[in-house]
């Protein structure tokens, strides 16, 4: 039972500490206090601040354990000092920080494959030469970065048309895979985002489970370490299963 290889459990918070390496103290107050909108789709109520920091947390707990957090709010889109997209801390970045600092991990690469460009984990680690991030999304879209152009040493965004699929992502990975390879992490993290869905209503990329459950497998391969991170994924019937196939993928199932 897949169940059985991936147990469940529950993850204290992040700390503010932890926060802290990522994101300015003004953002830190800011979702802390706020009891409204940040923007067009970043609501904060009373319970915000909480949640984001038990998202937090379970990155961190999945890198000490090499799993998969299931959490939200997501945090990709949020930069140092921003809050956007759903996104209030970016959790991700956290976790990586957080295993350069607690683990003596040197070299962290995260490799994005949202539908969406995650412009809050460039934001904060693009001029970071320890961590490298590979960023797959839909491009002209949301949230209007990571375009052909923005590229850097430890930077790779890859564009892709709508309507993309399956094999259109098996080529992209080969880019993904020779910046991972060379680039030679002890850790990945792999912000999944499930968006990129064929039936996921905020995009158009045509991608399917098997695609999901593939790149799992490849990401599995990439570091002696890896864990991953929920981002998007809107379609609320189809999500339960995405995340099944993904996790069969970074096992070995299947």
């Amino acid at each position: 039972m897949l169940h059985d290889r991936f147990p469940f459990v529950e993850c204290e918070p992040a700390t503010e500490a932890d926060v802290l390496r990522c994101h300015t103290a003004d953002l830190v107050e800011q979702v802390r206090a706020t009891r409204g909108w940040l923007d067009a789709d970043t609501l904060c109520t009373e319970t915000t601040y909480e949640a984001a920091l038990l998202a937090a947390g379970a990155a961190i707990e999945a890198v000490r354990r090499s799993g998969f957090a299931l959490a939200r709010p997501p945090g990709h889109h949020a930069e140092r000092h921003r809050a956007m997209g759903f996104c209030m801390f970016d959790s991700i970045a956290i976790a990586a920080r957080w295993a350069q600092a607690e683990l003596e991990i040197e070299r962290v690469a995260i490799v994005d494959w949202d539908v969406h460009h995650g412009n809050g984990t460039q934001d904060v680690v693009a001029d970071d030469e320890s961590i490298l991030f590979v960023s797959l999304h839909q491009w002209p879209f949301y949230p209007g970065t990571g375009g052909p152009y923005e590229q850097g040493p430890t930077l790779v965004n890859i564009p892709l048309e709508a309507g993309t699929g399956d094999a259109g992502y098996f080529t992209a990975w080969k880019t993904v895979e020779r910046a991972v390879v060379a680039f030679e992490p002890e850790l990945l993290l792999v912000s999944a985002g499930f968006d990129a869905h064929v039936d996921d209503p905020l995009a158009s990329m045509e991608v399917t489970a098997d695609c999901f459950r593939e790149l799992a497998r490849r990401s599995a391969g990439l570091a002696p370490r890896v864990a991953a991170v929920l981002e998007g994924g809107y379609n609320l019937e189809t999500l339960p299963d995405l995340v099944e196939a993904a996790l069969e993928g970074f096992g070995g199932a299947g």
